[in-house]
């Protein structure tokens, strides 16, 4: 067994980033370009999937064409960007980096959301220094996360992050297959984009805080 002590990869955007409404807002704005009815969170989180075309499948009963992807996908990040400026960190999120930190444990920052955003809000919300490592997605945004993990901990080789070691927190069941894919582990939170139920399926751990899913990842490596 690996004497590696355990490293979290942290999702952004619903998980660190208490960012739900502004999802919402946004989402609800790229629908309203192509003229379709606003959703309620609710019916965001029962069918919220990634890579986020499938999700306006279950949506519309369709997949969306390119040229409607293109409109959606561009009015989501032009309302998705201006409503972020106002979400804050998730309850407790910051004390839960700093105690992982001083207990002498690593942890890195792997999200979907474009790097070249990604990095300054990160820092503008002063929590940059306490990863190894912060990554956004570079490429097109109808992806998942599994590919961008395997280049995250591609770049922390050298550091003593290992995959069996490692556990992804998110909100998303595209984090659970992601940890899979590299044979990581996940912890599910119900604060951001899925239902309790959606998260449920993936057949991990479902917390409903990060201070949870912190302790759960502390066992996990046990």
């Amino acid at each position: 067994m690996t004497t590696h002590p355990t490293h979290i990869v942290w999702d952004w955007n619903g998980t660190l980033l208490h960012d739900i409404d502004a999802v919402i807002v946004a989402t609800n704005a790229s629908f309203a370009e192509l003229g379709f009815a606003p959703i309620t969170l609710e019916t965001y989180r029962d069918l919220y999937v990634v890579p986020v075309p499938k999700f306006y499948e279950r949506l519309m009963g369709r997949l969306p064409t390119d040229e409607e992807w293109v409109v959606m996908d561009e009015a989501f990040h032009r309302h998705y960007w201006a409503a972020a400026e106002s979400a804050g960190l998730a309850e407790g999120a910051l004390e839960l980096l700093q105690g992982w930190e001083r207990d002498g444990l690593t942890q890195s920052l792997l999200s979907l959301a474009p790097h070249d955003k990604l990095v300054p809000l990160v820092r503008f919300h002063g929590i940059d220094r306490h990863f190894l490592r912060v990554d956004g997605r570079t490429g097109p945004s109808h992806t998942s996360k599994a590919e961008h993990l395997v280049r995250h901990l591609a770049a922390l080789d050298g550091t003593g992050v290992t995959a069996g070691r490692t556990v992804l927190i998110g909100d998303a069941v595209d984090d659970a297959l992601a940890a899979a894919h590299v044979g990581a582990r996940a912890v599910l939170y119900t604060g951001g984009s899925h239902s309790r139920s959606s998260l449920e399926s993936a057949g991990v751990p479902v917390v409903d805080s990060l201070a949870e899913a912190v302790r759960t990842a502390r066992e996990l490596a046990e």
